[in-house]
């Protein structure tokens, strides 16, 4: 018979089965059947009730066969600050950048809203995406809610967190706007941009590369080179089709493919040919390939697919506007829309990425665009008439001067 029961109706008397033990009556008397109720929290820590002293109550357990002593209650847990940690889990007390808001605060509207920024900012924490303008909010509320605790208390380290909060709000609420390149502080209207500021400067890359890579000068060839190369950037093939091809070169698509293809830049299927694309459709694209963007070659480009597809988008929107095939805008000041849109502040005015001075070097700018520098100044005219460029455009001291349309400032390069 185990020890801590009973040989009369097989009752239990050291509590492991509650069933069978809810007539037996505890107290600090003996119990009969041979055994003795153990209180593990009683003066003695675990002495068997009725023994006069720890040796006896030994003896006691010897007798009835080893019985097992229940291990004494822990004490309560305390965290810093001193708060117990039942009082934790019953919610009995917050914290709010690691400050445990008392109890007793008042008034009781500034307690609650203590209470509930703690609970937003963890909220935020496990947000799986981050959102700056949501965490420019939350900094705005603490910058508030610090500042009254601190006039509530007099205590000037929560004043001092007040002023942090409200630096950490104008940060985050600049680096949103960076990225998402709005104008901040009441200086304009908030801009939808197709690129973000790191897409902007991944632009200016690709155009940089096709102004040094292109295997024919002229015109056309280059705004092809540029288009395919947005296509091919990550893997060295894209799908083209005819539809495409045409809006960007309209009757003079085939003749550039071709020559493309002879200088060895482009390679077509086996079997297809330069009129074979331009009759591909869309349900059924061509694959082209650019040799030198294949990724065993040393990479030109390092973005990742979602990129690739907004740039590709963003030239796309560019070469494609309205208004400049309205105006049968040619290559070349497609090309020239291209640039202008890639190298703008988010204001719209036309700025060289890393250089101080207002406008684009003008050279530079017919060097991309296939022209010569006297002729640049007439293709800007053409971007004027189309609503591309504001009327203040001008070409003097070798810089192409001016600004983007307000209609177009969704597609800035943002520098």
């Amino acid at each position: 018979m185990n020890a801590g029961t009973g040989d009369r109706d097989g009752e239990f008397v050291d509590g492991t089965d509650r069933g069978r033990t809810d007539r037996l009556k505890t107290g600090r008397g003996p119990v009969t059947g041979g055994g003795a109720v153990l209180f593990s929290d009683a003066p003695g820590g675990g002495v068997p009730s009725g023994a006069s002293d720890p040796a006896s109550a030994r003896r006691g357990a010897a007798g009835a066969g080893a019985a097992s002593v229940p291990a004494a209650r822990p004490a309560p847990s305390f965290r810093p600050g001193g708060v117990p940690a039942r009082a934790r889990k019953a919610g009995r007390w917050t914290k709010v950048a690691q400050r445990i808001v008392p109890d007793d605060l008042q008034p009781e509207v500034l307690r609650l809203e203590l209470t509930e920024l703690g609970d937003a900012f963890r909220a935020y924490q496990r947000r799986p995406e981050p959102d700056l303008a949501v965490l420019a909010g939350l900094h705005d509320r603490k910058a508030r809610a610090f500042a009254r605790w601190a006039d509530v208390t007099g205590d000037a380290s929560l004043r001092e967190e007040a002023d942090r909060a409200a630096a950490a709000a104008r940060t985050t609420r600049e680096m949103d706007a960076n990225r998402r390149g709005l104008l901040v502080d009441g200086e304009g209207p908030a801009i939808e941009r197709l690129l973000t500021r790191g897409q902007g400067v991944q632009a200016r890359n690709v155009l940089e590369h096709v102004q040094t890579r292109s295997p024919l000068p002229g015109a056309d060839a280059r705004l092809a080179v540029l288009m395919l190369t947005l296509r091919a950037a990550r893997t060295g093939s894209g799908n083209v089709t005819g539809q495409d091809l045409g809006g960007w070169l309209a009757s003079d698509a085939e003749q550039v493919l071709q020559e493309l293809v002879e200088a060895g830049w482009l390679v077509l299927p086996e079997g297809v040919t330069a009129e074979d694309v331009l009759m591909s459709r869309s349900e059924e694209p061509t694959q082209v390939t650019v040799p030198s963007l294949i990724p065993t070659q040393p990479r030109s480009f390092f973005f990742g697919k979602v990129t690739r597809a907004r740039l590709s988008g963003w030239a796309q929107k560019v070469v494609g506007d309205r208004k400049l095939r309205k105006k049968k805008a040619g290559p070349a000041t497609r090309l020239l829309a291209v640039y202008t849109a890639a190298h703008s502040r988010p204001d719209g005015s036309l700025a060289g990425a890393g250089e101080g001075a207002d406008g684009l070097a003008l050279d530079v700018v017919a060097s991309f665009c296939g022209l010569r520098p006297e002729d640049v100044a007439e293709h800007a005219g053409l971007l004027v008439a189309a609503d591309w460029l504001v009327g203040d455009v001008d070409t003097a001291g070798e810089r192409l001067r001016g600004r983007l349309a307000e209609r177009v400032l969704p597609l800035s390069g943002l520098l």
